[in-house]
């Protein structure tokens, strides 16, 4: 029996954590499964957890079972990282448990994209109330920012272009400003990661991950399990590749970019109006949207040859490209038709699971990165 098996050591500490974080509440029978380690190497580690405040253990629910039950341990959660995507128009936070729950929100609504002092300062503010109220009794570990832009390691953006940021130490500055440990990452690599996770990528070890939002269209890429970083940091910006067009006439813009063509002059089906009499046209809506539809499928199957991946997730504003039932499954099968390998029953088109909790999920991984040694995140 190896060491590892009967001593608890340092790295089973984050092991175990990282379970807990990830799987929820576990009985200390499923924990020793989980691990491999035994009974009492379990209950040290444990004891270790709750000690320190990063867990808490309690009696399972009763059940008709013979025999004392095992105790269930849970990730605490008044261990919070604070989750920030700051936008063109607004600051979104969210306070997100170790046990992933989301325990305070706040919009800050803005005339103009924020600089990154005045993001650290709307962060060091809300987490000032926040401590006076839903955070009175939590320990903060750090904050995540979820960038809609380029990210080099986990401190400077290189390029947020819809912020006017370049070269941009914003982790250095909010961690000045806030007193709290900040890392930052790309915002669709985030949501990537917490779809992958926790959302509808989960069980998936390949997984693209497409977002649309106020500062354009940027992706996610997980490949064998982990988050394609690239040689700068920048992969998955999909919103940036000249989109593949089966009917040239669905061309709007120059550029011919992904992101520029979805946003295009007209693009947004519920701004088509008959001007004339000044009401909607749902004719005109159904084209523009079929158009959408289109450029999307050319795109996703150009992205699944590319990368042979077995799934993608759509997030945001491209969430409701994919439809239902008729739509989704013509969708499908219009990607399929323009790829490689078209009748793979196992690939998937997903809308993601998370909802907007998926950027501030991703970006508190980020924070919480160290406490759960996650080589994954860490620079």
């Amino acid at each position: 029996m190896d060491q590892a098996s009967t001593t608890p050591g340092s790295d089973n500490l984050p092991r175990l954590l990282t379970i807990l974080h990830r799987e929820g509440a576990r009985s200390r029978a499923q924990l020793t499964a989980d691990t491999g380690l035994n009974r009492s190497t379990i209950a040290s580690l444990v004891a270790s957890l709750t000690e320190s405040g990063l867990a808490v253990e309690h009696d399972p629910a009763q059940t008709r079972r013979v025999g004392r039950p095992s105790p269930v341990v849970s990730p605490s959660s008044e261990v919070v990282a604070i989750a920030v995507n700051p936008e063109v128009d607004a600051v979104r936070l969210a306070a997100v448990g170790l046990d992933r729950a989301v325990r305070a929100r706040a919009t800050v609504e803005l005339d103009a994209p924020p600089s990154p002092r005045q993001v650290a300062d709307v962060i060091a503010a809300t987490i000032a109330a926040w401590r006076e109220g839903a955070l009175s009794h939590a320990r903060l570990v750090g904050i995540g920012l979820a960038v809609p832009g380029l990210v080099s390691g986990t401190a400077l953006v290189a390029n947020a272009p819809h912020l006017g940021w370049v070269d941009e130490p914003l982790a250095d500055i909010v961690a000045e400003t806030t007193g709290l440990p900040a890392r930052a990452g790309n915002d669709a690599s985030l949501g990537a990661l917490a779809e992958h996770r926790f959302g509808s990528g989960a069980g998936r070890d390949d997984v693209v991950y497409l977002n649309g939002g106020p500062s354009g269209i940027g992706g996610g890429i997980i490949t064998g399990g982990r988050l394609l970083r690239g040689v700068s940091g920048f992969s998955g910006e999909f919103g940036h590749i000249v989109a593949p067009f089966t009917d040239p006439a669905d061309r709007r813009t120059v550029s011919g970019a992904f992101e520029d063509e979805l946003r295009a002059p007209g693009a947004e089906t519920n701004t088509l109006v008959r001007r004339e009499i000044g009401v909607p046209d749902p004719r005109a809506a159904a084209q523009e949207r079929a158009r959408r539809r289109r450029i999307l499928a050319a795109t996703i199957a150009t992205a699944v040859s590319i990368l042979d991946t077995g799934a993608v997730v759509l997030g945001g504003t491209l969430a409701p490209l994919l439809g239902e039932g008729k739509d989704a499954r013509e969708l499908r099968d219009a990607i399929a038709a323009q790829c490689i390998r078209p009748n793979d029953p196992d690939f998937a088109v997903l809308p993601a699971a998370l909802a907007d909790d998926r950027l501030f999920i991703g970006a508190a991984e980020l924070a919480f990165a160290d406490l759960l040694a996650d080589e994954a995140l860490l620079a």
